[in-house]
């Protein structure tokens, strides 16, 4: 071989080692995690100052966490909605709780299976028994339970199975990983636990290490709610007044009888009942045997304890069932990883974890969501996609629930319906963060109902927020989300803030027709509302 040969082919050799790889012909796989009212105050990656979530940090440590995620509808099955249509409640039709969802809506998982994505859902749905798009899925009834749950299945009908439910809907995923994927087929896989949905029950592993454990309060535990409107003050979701003593606290509904504890809610003791009550024999004794001690310490305190020390104590209750439950979410997701991982799917799938919003967990002396203010309206969002994604990187825009149908569509390679209303998310995933929106919209309907927060849209930027309350009010509400993260004083009669109430305001008004709604959507909804009740 001649020199100028071989200089030739070195050349033509370091060209094809230089030149981009083509993509893999394989699309990705996607999994899709998540969990039922988890705040993001509770994932270590966020802040470990309540406890550390080790797996889930994983995805973050492996891919992007989002620290301004949030929802447009802070409650669960108008969230699920919202992000299996890509469209707002309003247009959805999936408001609140109680109006039924419209099954003629189009939804990514039926857009992934006609593209040939091999697609299953096990854990919470919430509504409807028949998952459209779905090659195989099993689903909690409603709410399900915590212990010997049913499950709603495609082939076999309902059935019940023993064993607690995180682990169990943990089990089922990995089973249909191991046993029913194809080789050669892209899967999306939905991955969706109860916990840590009310009433907050661990399993036998983590109650026994949670409930010894104390944990710091909030500063804004014993909030009064001055610099603020009658939404903040009127709202029931207290954690000494409104928060039920047998199925919330695990009081027993004898001692309550005893002590003279009147029931909170209708069905204080009644939920007590169906959770607790479902074990078997065993597992009421291993239950007794922590949770027994627990109501004997309290009923010798309870005739000297103040307001204040019922408060203490009935947040510590909270954030030991609240925080154990999360524990065993954080060990199902570690299996779900440590599978992907050892069986070489974990390079070319997209994981995404999330919850349907945030919660309180403390803050504003409240439990619960449904409001606009952070802990509720900000959900945790942490995704990994090897290859794409930068490992560790965070991003601060403002995303939503609304963006995941079109992103997973968008990651598959699938036109999404021209009706979506979010926007991809895989140009933040690449680092690509000009032109993204500057603002989001916030709608939330349930009221007057359990909670009594009251209907609000909203317009949020990462400075500020702008909030309308209506139906019995008429009010207006403006945080500067960068001086006041606590959201303790609304600025809006500030003469400070006045043209920062104008600008908003007319973003609103425009984010309103941009996305279809309108007074006249308002007031149909509060008619149809009225009609229910």
């Amino acid at each position: 071989m001649t020199g100028l040969r071989l200089l030739i082919l070195c050349a033509l050799a370091a060209a094809v080692s230089c030149a981009p790889k083509e993509e893999s012909a394989t699309p990705p796989n996607i999994v899709f995690i998540m969990s039922d009212d988890h705040a993001y105050q509770a994932i270590s990656a966020y802040s470990d100052h309540l406890m550390q979530t080790p797996n889930i940090d994983r995805i973050a440590k492996e891919g992007m966490l989002f620290t301004n995620a949030c929802v447009t509808n802070s409650i669960c099955a108008p969230s699920r909605a919202v992000i299996l249509t890509g469209k707002h409640s309003h247009l959805n039709g999936k408001i609140d709780n109680k109006f039924p969802f419209d099954t003629s809506n189009v939804t990514f998982p039926q857009l992934l299976h006609d593209a040939g994505y091999q697609t299953a859902m096990f854990g919470k749905l919430h509504f409807g028994n028949s998952p459209k798009g779905f090659d195989q899925f099993k689903i909690l009834p409603g709410q399900g339970t915590y212990y010997n749950p049913d499950f709603i299945t495609k082939y076999d009908s309902t059935i019940r199975v023993e064993g607690y439910t995180t682990d169990l809907i943990t089990d089922m995923t990995l089973d249909w990983l191991e046993d029913e994927r194809k080789d050669d087929q892209p899967f999306m896989l939905m991955y969706l636990h109860k916990a840590p949905h009310r009433e907050w029950l661990p399993p036998e592993r983590h109650y026994k290490e949670f409930t010894k454990k104390t944990f710091p309060e909030p500063s804004t535990l014993f909030d009064d709610y001055e610099g603020r409107g009658r939404a903040a003050k009127e709202a029931e979701m207290n954690l000494l007044t409104h928060m039920n003593w047998a199925g919330d606290s695990k009081i027993y509904p004898e001692l309550m009888d005893e002590l003279g504890i009147p029931e909170t809610a209708v069905w204080d003791k009644r939920a007590f009942e169906r959770e607790v009550g479902r074990q078997t024999p065993a597992q009421r004794a291993r239950w007794d045997a922590v949770y027994g001690p627990i109501n004997e310490d309290f009923k010798a305190r309870y005739p000297s304890m103040t307001q204040e020390d019922l408060m203490r104590w009935r947040y510590q209750r909270y954030m030991q069932d609240y925080l154990g439950s999360i524990a065993a979410v954080d060990d199902g997701v570690g299996r779900v990883l440590d599978y992907l991982e050892e069986n070489g799917l974990a390079e070319n799938t997209l994981v995404v974890y999330t919850s349907d919003q945030g919660f309180y967990l403390g803050e504003h002396g409240w439990f619960d969501k449904r409001f606009i203010y952070n802990e509720s309206f900000k959900t945790p969002l942490l995704v990994k996609w090897p290859g794409v994604i930068q490992a560790g990187s965070k991003n601060t825009q403002m995303v939503q629930n609304l963006d995941f149908a079109q992103t997973l569509l968008d990651v598959a390679g699938v036109a999404a319906p021209a009706d979506m209303q979010g926007t991809s998310l895989v140009p933040l995933f690449k680092g690509e963060t000009k032109n993204f929106r500057e603002a989001v919209y916030y709608h939330y309907y349930e009221y007057p109902s359990v909670h009594m927060v009251k209907r609000h849209y909203a317009i949020v930027t990462e400075d500020y927020k702008l909030v309308h309350f209506y139906y019995d009010v008429d009010e207006w509400e403006l945080y500067d989300r960068k001086k006041d993260p606590d959201e303790m004083l609304s600025v809006y009669d500030d003469p400070a803030y006045a043209d920062v109430v104008v600008k908003l305001k007319e973003d609103l008004a425009a984010l309103r027709i941009k996305y279809k709604d309108s007074e006249v959507l308002d007031q149909q909804y509060i008619d149809l509302y009225n009609v229910q009740n």
